[in-house]
């Protein structure tokens, strides 16, 4: 099993940044892919940003040009989101497991973490 702790998440006015981390515990595989999703007020959770076990990166579009996912040190990676929007506002939760090719933001059953609060004013 593994175990997933995200932190960085707050409160900020639009147009900041916040930095998001997750580390992850337990039996970690070196094949699996490392993303991040969010639920946004009255939506499904969706997929914002994700690592493949081959190190290709994806993006939704909503992120691409303003989030940038990058890999830490043993079992960790990070989401830089700038120029944030109102609408960014939701939970976020690192997810982590095998995926298929291009199909990182759209893990079926992945290990997930509890999430953390983003909310953006205007």
């Amino acid at each position: 099993q593994v175990r997933l702790a995200e932190s960085g998440g707050g409160s900020v006015q639009a147009g900041r940044s916040l930095r998001l981390s997750c580390v992850a515990s337990g039996h970690w595989m070196s094949s699996y892919c490392m993303a991040w999703y969010r639920q946004t007020p009255g939506k499904e959770r969706e997929g914002v940003a994700g690592i493949e076990g081959n190190g290709k990166i994806t993006y939704a579009d909503f992120a691409k040009d303003r989030f940038v996912i990058s890999k830490g040190a043993e079992h960790s990676w990070y989401l830089q989101m700038n120029s944030l929007r109102p609408e960014d506002t939701g939970k976020y939760f690192c997810a982590a497991d095998w995926c298929w090719p291009d199909q990182v933001l759209n893990m079926e059953r992945p290990n997930w973490g509890q999430g953390t609060p983003v909310t953006v004013s205007p």
